[in-house]
């Protein structure tokens, strides 16, 4: 293994960047080797590559993928179209839906779904800077272990560290983005006609926290999807600043 990644010639991410993250199944004394071959070979300046350059490469390639899934959210039908990540009636209240289905409100429940994927697609446009942030603080320590981990090691290590910051900045971002598709309006009136039935235990969920989570869980699913796309197709991450970090001559 060794041997072949020290034949990286190409200007090309594939030749290197797919070298080093897909290591996932060798031994930890391989990936030490690989890592140190792509570290003491020469960039497209003739200078050897640092450790410090090895890293900001896989920075900028996580920020391309993450970019990528985070617009793909924001688009029209990025949550609602897209059933790995479509938003549902709030599970915790499904008798909700059930019993405004059956007296006549179904179409009702479809449009404050709809809305309520549109609220999501909409606050999804400020993912990108919070996770662009948290890959910046990516250490060399960081970066050996998405290489040496599992599959989405990526994903988790971002799930570790910015989760508490994506609620807390999603919060008043879906709220604001509820309201201006009128999902805030439409839940409200739905719930408002349930708890108008008779005998029915009255209910007061809140939407803003479980639209955020749900947004949230699934920007995640998106960026390991996009984590997957650089493993096994590292070509369409090239950048120039990939080019330069991981262009390497035999």
């Amino acid at each position: 293994m060794y041997a072949r990644m020290k034949k990286l010639a190409s200007p090309t991410f594939v030749l290197a960047f797919s070298a080093i993250i897909g290591l996932s199944g060798c031994t930890a004394s391989q990936i030490q080797q690989a890592v140190d071959g792509v570290a003491g070979a020469t960039n497209t300046t003739g200078r050897p590559l640092t450790q410090t350059e090895v890293a900001s490469g896989l920075r900028e390639a996580l920020s391309q993928g993450i970019s990528k899934g985070a617009n793909q959210a924001s688009q029209t039908d990025g949550f609602y179209g897209n059933n790995l990540i479509r938003i549902p009636f709030p599970k915790d209240v499904q008798k909700v839906e059930n019993t405004l289905r059956q007296i006549g409100l179904g179409s009702e429940v479809d449009k404050f779904i709809l809305t309520l994927n549109r609220g999501a697609e909409d606050a999804a446009k400020s993912a990108v800077p919070i996770f662009v942030s948290a890959i910046k603080q990516l250490t060399f320590s960081d970066v050996w272990n998405i290489l040496s981990g599992e599959k989405d090691a990526a994903t988790q290590f971002l799930k570790r560290t910015t989760t508490s910051q994506l609620t807390q900045a999603f919060t008043p971002i879906m709220q604001k983005s509820l309201d201006k598709v009128q999902a805030t309006k439409y839940y409200t009136d739905l719930v408002n006609q349930y708890n108008r039935i008779p005998l029915v235990q009255k209910v007061n969920p809140d939407l803003k926290s479980y639209a955020t989570q749900k947004a949230i869980d699934g920007l995640f699913l998106l960026v390991a999807q996009e984590e997957a796309n650089i493993r096994e197709n590292p070509i369409a991450r090239t950048t120039e600043l990939l080019r330069r970090v991981f262009g390497s001559r035999s």
